[in-house]
């Protein structure tokens, strides 16, 4: 599943990079760090790795 928009995408590289221990979980913030929790590693590369051309910065809800 594609990413919906950049901070999507963002917050998916920052949870991905955390989840690798690449990156200390205590500087994840809000949606980062639940994604870290809830989604799976190839979840997360697969939001990460979204062509972010085109995309908003921000979805509405």
């Amino acid at each position: 599943m594609p990413a919906k928009s950049k901070a999507q995408q963002k917050a998916a590289g920052a949870a991905l990079s955390a989840k690798r221990g690449e990156t200390p979980k205590k500087e994840l913030r809000d949606a980062s760090k639940q994604m870290e929790k809830s989604t799976s590693e190839k979840q997360l590369e697969e939001f990460a790795s979204t062509k972010s051309k085109g995309k908003p910065e921000h979805v509405s809800r």
